[in-house]
């Protein structure tokens, strides 16, 4: 009787292993029929959709950053993640320079790619600056992490002193557009605001 129970014993713990490696390779060939299966089903659609959207960013108490927008959609499920304003957008954004008087941004449609922190807009895009500076352009780069932003379309730029000038090949700025470079740009300015030329 012993012998027989040893029998049992041992043959259990023998193929125990055998069991488990059975059982991961059933596991592994479950999982690569899944992705099988899943290849031709969509997954970019919206994890989450929001109908008049108002969305409030603050640092340490501060508004910084207030968006409103008719339709946003995340798109969460796929390796890119991404936020959408199909619909047009109006972004309110505050600086240090100036807490009180917002910039704003408009514009007919805009991406942001969530892990390469990039925004994109186009359709006419239009940027008032704290400084009252306006930008007029049919589309606009943000690349937040690098604090640039950019186009090669058209940008029309006026002031409150009714001075204008227009980069015919885009500009590059910073994103606080303290900063810009215009390329092939052309203008017309006020003569009471330029600097007397000596004689």
């Amino acid at each position: 009787m012993t012998d027989y129970c040893f029998k049992i014993l041992f043959n259990l713990k023998t193929s125990r292993p055998f069991i488990l490696l059975l059982m991961f390779f059933l596991m592994q060939s479950c999982e690569e029929d899944m992705t099988k299966v899943n290849q031709g089903k969509k997954t970019n659609f919206a994890s989450q959709v929001i109908f008049n959207g108002t969305i409030i960013q603050r640092d340490s108490g501060q508004v910084k950053v207030r968006f409103k927008a008719p339709l946003i959609e995340k798109y969460e499920l796929i390796d890119s993640p991404y936020v959408e304003g199909k619909k047009g957008i109006y972004l309110e954004f505050f600086d240090k320079k100036n807490p009180k008087v917002p910039g704003k941004i408009w514009a007919n449609y805009a991406k942001n790619n969530i892990k390469k922190d990039f925004y994109f807009a186009k359709g006419r895009v239009k940027i008032i600056t704290t400084e009252g500076q306006t930008f007029v352009t049919e589309t606009i780069n943000w690349d937040k992490s690098q604090h640039k932003m950019y186009t090669k379309d058209t940008v029309f730029v006026s002031d409150k002193d009714g001075n204008i000038l227009v980069g015919a090949h885009g500009m590059v700025a910073k994103d606080d557009f303290s900063e810009y470079t215009f390329f092939n740009n052309s203008g017309s300015f006020n003569s009471t605001n330029l600097p007397a030329t000596r004689k």
